[in-house]
């Protein structure tokens, strides 16, 4: 099959490193794979596909994803593919316009990545929503809870499946065992710098330990300044390190002793499923599109509760025993999310439909 899969962008997130893990995969499975952007600036995961083989496409370098005339620009294309795949908003509103216009033959798919979006605040949206999603051959939505999320708001559709995200475990469960003779204790946060992430929980709780322990985040976006902020508020500069967006994730979780995904609502989030393969201790909030995976493996605390996380942070670093027994159920938990199976339950919904 011809499939073309359609995103914004590829800065930091976790549609985004789909597109790293997912499309090569497909390839392999034997078919011809390529990659349309809304916005084609350059990012660590556009060099990654692009060595890999993978054919990127874009229709302009930065603007307003939502420019109406993304719809006249995304007809040339679609008509090319058999299957023509969209992730987040602009490309899922966009794209069938385009093919209604353009008259493509195209099988269209979605993938719904979250529990939660702006647009269900808003009754609204809800009329437009169905009439978006009913232009879609296939709707993939990535955990039970996403599911059920999308059913309340737009209908119990027939062409929604589930099919939950996956990660290349292996390539993380290969880290090295963290060290503990060194003084300092390196948590860390992989998660984009937006409104679905609580990165500001975990910078509180950072404040409520003592100086050994250290915050690396990983990640970017429109509300970097906000945190850079709160840091200064707290008098952390020397503790809180800034990554940016990194293309070497591993080699970051491998330095790290605890990982944190401080959430107000996910989807079913790469970046925990990476976290806990990694061999580390693993927690997050007690949020929908968290609990389902982490409840009965990793640790879970109450949401923006910052006092409990710092407590489950200094009792995991100061108890060895709890350490390891989190750290392995984290790590066997994570092996059910493998991005190998994910790939191949994707090919099969393609093949269905066409």
């Amino acid at each position: 099959m011809k499939i073309l899969h359609v995103i914004t962008s590829l800065y930091i997130g976790g549609a985004e490193k789909l597109m790293v893990d997912l499309l090569p995969r497909l390839r392999v499975l034997g078919n011809d794979v390529e990659l349309l952007l809304f916005d084609g600036t350059r990012t660590p995961f556009y060099d990654q596909i692009e060595q890999m083989g993978i054919k990127i496409n874009f229709l302009a370098i930065g603007g307003n994803v939502y420019n109406p005339l993304n719809i006249l620009r995304l007809i040339k294309f679609i008509k090319k593919y058999d299957i023509v795949h969209t992730h987040n908003t602009a490309c899922q509103y966009y794209v069938p316009l385009a093919k209604l216009f353009s008259h493509a033959n195209c099988k269209l798919f979605t993938t719904e990545h979250s529990t939660n979006n702006r647009r269900r605040a808003y009754e609204f949206f809800k009329n437009i929503d169905k009439f978006i999603y009913n232009k879609y051959n296939g709707i993939i939505s990535i955990s039970t809870k996403a599911t059920e999320s999308l059913k309340n708001f737009i209908g119990d559709y027939s062409n929604i499946i589930t099919i939950e995200n996956g990660v290349d475990v292996v390539k993380y469960s290969q880290l090295t065992q963290i060290d503990f003779s060194k003084k300092d204790r390196i948590i860390t946060m992989v998660a984009g710098f937006r409104e679905a992430k609580d990165q500001d929980t975990l910078i509180r709780a950072i404040s409520l330990l003592t100086d050994e322990y250290k915050l690396w985040l990983v990640g970017d976006g429109e509300r970097r300044e906000i945190l850079e902020n709160l840091v200064k508020e707290l008098n952390l500069s020397d503790r809180v390190k800034f990554w940016g967006i990194s293309n070497d994730i591993p080699k970051i979780l491998e330095e790290s002793h605890i990982i944190v995904l401080s959430s107000h609502w996910e989807g079913l989030s790469l970046s925990s499923i990476e976290g806990m393969a990694s061999g580390r201790p693993f927690i997050a909030s007690d949020v929908d599109g968290l609990r389902e995976i982490v409840d009965g493996h990793g640790i879970l605390f109450p949401h923006q509760n910052s006092e409990y996380l710092a407590n489950e942070i200094k009792s995991l670093c100061e108890n060895q025993e709890k350490y390891n027994k989190i750290a392995k159920s984290c790590q066997e938990r994570a092996k059910q999310f493998d991005i190998n199976i994910m790939a191949e339950k994707y090919n099969e919904v393609y093949y269905k439909i066409i």
